[in-house]
């Protein structure tokens, strides 16, 4: 098994795996190359998904898929990339509208693994239900892309009410968490390196717009919403902290690590709170509608072992710490690149 490490954080010459992977890397290639090429600094975060401009009210989010391998316990790349571009819609409290579904085939791959990854994902946007109204396929040839890589953009509409944002996390929010982390990715891990946990690991992909709609009723309390994938927690958190200029303090007891989880990132040196999910979210609520909230959760299956596991301060900007299962406490930094590449 070979598990690729980030590279010396000083190598700009040329693009690594570490670049697309959610943490430091990532945004330096944003703030140095994606943005000026495209028009210059956003206004505001950025969000998994963004607002469109004079349509209020409607969110627009893109995103590609590459896992490999193309099915895993628990899911496949046809039901993530559905998932994904929902969760993303949902994080700016939007249910989804509508579907785009683009494809690019490697020349070889056989006609029943896209059909398999293609019916999932139908299969799974009836499930949401969201209608897939439009696509393309591209194949190029042998060597020029691995097996098969999706694309799914979504527009969905807001829920009244709801107006996360990153930016808007404020001190003393109450920081919870809808369910256990690093099942995805050690799920898909383990499947493409023949390490054994798939009878104990499933990942949880799954959408998650259902909980952004039960939460509704809290209205404007629910300050920001975030999926923690690439990054895992750590990445969530540190982000939301940056953007909003506050600090974050949570309880390592109180993050729930399944036991399964919890070996598999022993046996190899993960932090999982560094490992993606695909079927969480945190939630930065303020305090007075915390609990409101968190019973809200519990409402749905996919929210029913929801937790709080921290809670917002007014400082230093940017810090995210942990209080350790011995009391101590210690820095939970932005990851610098991919522990797990190929992940979603």
């Amino acid at each position: 098994m070979t598990l690729d490490c980030p590279v010396p954080h000083h190598e700009r010459a040329r693009l690594l795996l570490g670049h697309g992977a959610g943490g430091r890397l990532t945004a330096e290639l944003l703030d140095d190359l994606v943005l000026p090429a495209l028009g210059g600094p956003a206004d505001g975060p950025l969000e998994d998904a963004a607002l469109l401009p004079s349509q209020p009210g409607l969110v627009i989010s893109t995103d590609s898929f590459v896992v490999s391998p193309l099915s895993f316990p628990g899911g496949d790349i046809g039901s993530l990339a559905v998932h994904g571009t929902v969760n993303d819609l949902a994080m700016r409290g939007a249910l989804p509208l509508a579907l785009s579904l683009a494809v690019i085939a490697e020349e070889g791959l056989p006609l029943d693994d896209l059909r398999a990854a293609l019916t999932s994902a139908g299969k799974a946007a009836r499930d949401v239900p969201v209608p897939v109204v439009t696509g393309d396929t591209k194949v190029v040839g042998r060597g020029a892309a691995d097996r098969l890589f999706l694309n799914t953009t979504g527009i969905g509409r807001r829920v009244p009410g709801l107006t996360p944002s990153a930016a808007r996390a404020r001190p003393g929010d109450a920081v919870l968490l809808s369910g256990p982390v690093g099942l995805h990715g050690t799920a898909v891990l383990s499947t493409r390196e023949g390490l054994g946990f798939e009878t104990d690991i499933a990942s949880d992909t799954r959408p998650l717009h259902r909980l952004v709609a039960a939460l509704s009723p809290c209205g404007t309390a629910v300050h920001t919403l975030r999926d923690p994938t690439r990054g895992g927690i750590a990445a969530a958190l540190n982000e939301i902290a940056r953007d909003a200029a506050i600090s974050v303090q949570i309880d390592e007891a109180a993050v729930p690590v399944p036991e399964p989880v919890a070996a598999a990132c022993d046996l190899l040196g993960l932090d999982p709170l560094v490992v993606a999910n695909e079927g969480c979210l945190v939630a930065f609520v303020a305090p007075e509608l915390a609990d409101q909230a968190l019973a809200a959760l519990h409402t749905l299956p996919e929210g029913s072992s929801a937790v709080r596991i921290g809670e917002a301060g007014p400082g230093p900007a940017g810090r995210v710490s942990l209080r350790t299962l011995v009391g101590a406490r210690r820095i939970l930094d932005m990851p610098l690149g991919e522990q797990l590449p190929r992940i979603c």
